[in-house]
């Protein structure tokens, strides 16, 4: 009987696919993000950015190996929260020499006021996301901003990238703080007309090919920046998913496909409208 288990549980073993190794030019995907982080040279660690009239936010932030300063890129979640695979995604942009900082945007919303780690799923966590207002969203993320023009080693520009959620979000900022320097948008929404309206930063878009959901949104965000005279560059990648970049090993190699083009283009853009 023992014997059978044992055969029974190698057999297991051998027929499941192994993790395909880590691309450092490339984001860890969320299998691969804790021990990416673990072993980063880069200095790491969780702040405070004061927000007036609420809590402060609890935020990661991620320096690159520099002697210069650098531009400040915003991470904002998916509907997850400040997850190890955000923390991964900034220490990535730290990488390519930006400095980087992935807000909590679920804080003060869980219980006691805590945030993403106050609470026991992932369910749990995309139910404090739900109650966050297209007002709240921008809000906090002005005082994210607004801490980040101040931290020294700091160039004073200041760009977005979001995922899922936060993609919609990065998109949407553009159109609420005419300021921006940049926008990064992966498989996020678009805005409705009036927040495109207001919009003045470049706009990256990044999109899975099987994701109609969101690529329905591309066309009329796309038409309305092109008669504004806007720069809005899209890409949508054949047969990768909704969340290609956390879910590196899917969809049958499109989602690696699409990492490896979609990354290189974000840190290109980046650094020509950020300038570093």
């Amino acid at each position: 009987m023992l014997h059978a288990l044992v055969l029974d549980l190698a057999l297991r073993i051998q027929s499941t696919p192994a993790s395909p190794p880590r691309d450092p030019s490339l984001p860890p995907s969320a299998e691969q993000a804790r021990a990416a982080l673990e072993v980063s040279p880069r200095h790491g660690e969780y702040v405070d950015v004061p927000m007036a009239g609420g809590p402060a936010l609890k935020a990661w932030i991620s320096y690159p190996e520099r002697k210069d300063k650098a531009g400040v890129v915003v991470v904002i979640q998916e509907v997850f929260g400040l997850t190890d695979w955000l923390r991964g995604v900034a220490d990535q942009l730290a990488k390519e020499g930006f400095i980087a900082v992935a807000p909590d945007m679920v804080t003060g919303f869980g219980p006691n006021g805590g945030g993403t780690d106050s609470v026991a799923s992932r369910d749990d966590v995309v139910a404090l996301v739900r109650k966050i207002t297209p007002e709240e969203a921008a809000r906090r993320l002005n005082a994210v901003r607004d801490w980040a023009l101040k931290i020294p080693a700091g160039n004073g520009r200041v760009g977005t990238v979001g995922f899922c959620w936060g993609g919609g979000q990065s998109f949407a900022f553009a159109g609420a703080q005419p300021a921006l320097a940049a926008a990064v948008v992966f498989y996020g929404p678009s805005p409705d007309s009036a927040v495109i309206d207001a919009i003045r930063a470049p706009v990256l878009g990044h999109y899975g090919g099987d994701d109609a959901r969101v690529d329905e949104t591309i066309p009329p965000a796309e038409a309305q920046m092109k008669k504004l005279g806007r720069s809005f560059e899209v890409h949508v990648y054949d047969g990768a998913g909704h969340g290609f970049l956390r879910d590196q090993s899917g969809r049958d190699g499109a989602n690696m496909k699409a990492t490896r083009q979609a990354w290189p283009r974000t840190v290109t853009f980046l650094k020509e409208k950020l300038g570093s």
